[in-house]
């Protein structure tokens, strides 16, 4: 099994493809659209290197795998999707935030579309294979409703629920977060092995030093 992560300057975004070596095959979690909020323009720089990356690694792409609805960034994963043949997953939560601001934003008629852009919607404890790997579904909200952790082989990709050590916690002051619940989410998280890998999705180097994407639930 092998990482390969990619990072994305603006949002302070760690993208991730997860490839089982055995098969060649791949997963990505998290993937960005570069995003100007002043001019309204995105560019696909970061998911065009993942592309690249993939193809002269002769690699097969099966997911792309979110761990949540994003505040702060565009998901590349439709581009991807039409570049790629994939399929697209996250939390089964996401049903919840729909239905959330469906009456806010008179969308009442596009819930069920807005589910149907999602290949799979995920549930606790769910498996998703790639290759020979098995990728176990952690239900990890409070952050945001639709939040879930990846779990393979002495890993686990985290979302925003927890940053690096120094860095803390995702906030939960987003419509539909609560620091409770957050606060079992993260129980959860550091019940696995002290030497558990934890990949998370952001970092702040201008604040914090030199940005850094993997702690363990020890450090943690």
């Amino acid at each position: 099994m092998k990482v390969k992560s990619f990072y994305d300057e603006i949002s302070s975004t760690f993208s991730y493809v997860l490839i089982d070596d055995d098969t060649s095959k791949c997963a990505i979690i998290d993937p960005v659209l570069e995003y100007n909020q002043y001019t309204g323009n995105y560019s696909t720089i970061n998911a065009d290197k993942i592309i690249t990356y993939i193809n002269n690694n002769n690699l097969k792409c099966e997911w792309v795998l979110e761990t949540h609805i994003h505040a702060d960034h565009f998901t590349a994963a439709g581009y991807l999707k039409s570049k790629l043949d994939i399929k697209v997953g996250i939390g089964e939560g996401v049903k919840s935030i729909v239905s959330y601001w469906a009456n806010i934003f008179n969308i009442n008629n596009d819930i069920q579309k807005a589910e149907k852009i999602f290949d799979k919607l995920f549930c606790e404890e769910e498996v998703i294979k790639i290759g020979n790997l098995n990728i176990k579904v952690i239900n990890t909200p409070g952050h945001t409703l639709s939040c879930i952790s990846y779990y393979v082989e002495g890993i686990i990709f985290v979302g925003d629920t927890l940053f690096m050590p120094n860095a803390g916690t995702a906030r939960a002051d987003f419509p539909g977060g609560n620091a409770t619940t957050l606060f079992k989410s993260i129980k959860k998280i550091l019940s696995f092995p002290s030497k558990t890998k934890i990949y998370i999705c952001h970092d702040y180097p201008k604040i914090l030093g030199k940005h850094k994407c993997v702690s363990t639930v020890g450090m943690q």
